[in-house]
């Protein structure tokens, strides 16, 4: 049985546990890839806290257990990248710098497979990385950038090739989606949640790029290159957090039979997509309302066999490790005909604004009599159907209610509340906050 060798750039909380599962399942790994997977190298600042916390034999780390330097640390990487008896480099450094960038696309160039987490790289800077990968033959696996342990990237590669994937609906990341779930079922607002997100290690001190829509928004930009062939430009895609999401939110939404949860959304519609991550009022017929907690779920509808559901921990170490290490699998059986298409479509990316949705509308006005008729009126203009108007919730001077419409577009509701301004310009005590209804 031929040897297949790897090295792994980063021994943190993902490259410390992948080291593990290798060295732990050494022989079982073999059994499956029909290949020895021998661990050669690690290159890390910390070897020392590194090796004892993941139990690694600290003469896998170069420069013999002690502490790097950057510039050591350079130096050994740019060795392992020259040996010719190294198969493979897992990169688990994280970042988007071009320090980082130039030291992916050297090791493809050196004809080594490349395994990665990175979601922030792939999704901001994927389309050279994927493109020399492929000029190389050799294979990027990239399964724990998207939801962790989740086989999605597999499922959309692999299992989904003999079909065409219509649309991908999901909870990508397990921050926003503990923090809604507290709100909901504790009725906490968003603060507390946020909090309680930070004490249990879901959230980081610095939470913005969980709670702002950013990481979520780079898993759905990977999972639309691989699903519909597409390479977005990240800025482009459309991104809107749940810090401005309130306890009256979740109050309409409970009275709608719905929960909220922070969505990706993309859609592939007569030459399109439709994108956006956006909180959602989450109908309760739809599996993703009752995904509560960290945990991650992806819904995938398909032209021929339908709706599927993958569901499972899209964080933590040991998680993502598993699912590098499937890679690894992979690349050692398999080599380069894992896949590395770059993306090629045509496909003419919109802003999900412009795609129907039904929309739940929360209005804060003037408490005074007619105001209900005068904003049903204004929507019923610009030719958008309701579904239903829920009570009035007083506030203070105010009437707070919302209005549940059938499908339209952003836009339409745009121009209705133009023209409640126009009609009324002292009405809107608030700017209305609309948010889509995902049935």
């Amino acid at each position: 049985m031929k040897t297949f060798n790897v090295a792994i750039f980063g021994a943190g909380t993902v490259g410390g546990a992948v080291a593990k599962i290798l060295l732990d399942l050494e022989n079982a790994l073999a059994d499956r890839s029909t290949r020895i997977i021998k661990l050669k190298n690690i290159v890390d600042l910390f070897p020392g806290k590194n090796s004892e916390r993941y139990n690694i034999p600290i003469n896998l780390f170069c420069g013999g257990g002690k502490d790097l330097t950057r510039e050591e640390a350079s130096k050994f990487i740019s060795e392992i990248i020259e040996d010719k008896g190294i198969d493979l480099v897992v990169e688990t450094i994280g970042g988007t710098s071009d320090y980082l960038l130039s030291m992916i696309l050297k090791v493809l160039n050196a004809r080594k497979h490349v395994v990665t987490a990175n979601k922030a790289m792939l999704a901001e800077r994927g389309d050279v990385i994927f493109k020399t990968a492929k000029e190389n033959n050799v294979t990027l696996g990239c399964e724990a950038s998207v939801c962790g342990a989740i086989p999605i990237i597999k499922a959309i590669r692999e299992s989904f090739t003999g079909d065409e994937v219509l649309e991908i609906s999901g909870i990508m990341n397990g921050t926003s989606n503990y923090i809604l779930s507290k709100m909901e079922l504790e009725g906490i607002d968003f603060k507390s949640g946020l909090k309680m997100a930070q004490k249990a290690g879901f959230a980081e001190a610095d939470p913005t790029l969980d709670i702002t829509g950013g990481d979520a928004a780079h898993k759905l930009a990977i999972l639309i290159r691989l699903a519909f062939g597409k390479e977005i430009n990240y800025s482009d895609l459309a991104k809107e957090g749940i810090q401005n999401i309130e306890t009256e939110d979740i109050e309409f939404a409970n009275e709608m039979d719905c929960t909220i949860k922070l969505i990706c959304h993309a859609k592939k519609v007569d030459g399109k997509i439709f994108a956006a991550v956006k909180p959602m009022m989450v109908k309760h017929g739809n599996f993703l309302s009752h995904v509560h907690g960290a945990t991650n779920c992806v819904e995938v509808i398909n032209k021929y066999s339908g709706r599927h559901y993958f569901m499972g921990a899209g964080a933590g170490g040991l998680e993502t490790a598993s699912a590098i290490v499937a890679d690894i699998v992979f690349a050692a059986r398999y080599g380069p005909n894992v896949g590395n298409t770059p993306a090629s479509s045509q496909l003419e990316l919109i802003d999900a604004n412009h795609c129907e949705f039904p929309y739940n509308i929360t209005f804060s006005t003037e408490d005074c009599p007619g105001v209900t008729g005068l904003v049903a009126t204004a929507i019923g203009e610009q030719k958008i159907n309701i579904d239903t108007v829920s009570h009035n919730r007083r506030n203070k001077k105010n009437a707070v209610f919302s209005v549940e419409t059938m499908p339209c577009t952003m836009d339409q509701i745009k121009s209705a509340i133009a023209l409640i301004r126009k009609k009324s310009p002292d009405l809107l005590v608030d700017e209305p906050k609309a948010i889509p209804i995902l049935l």
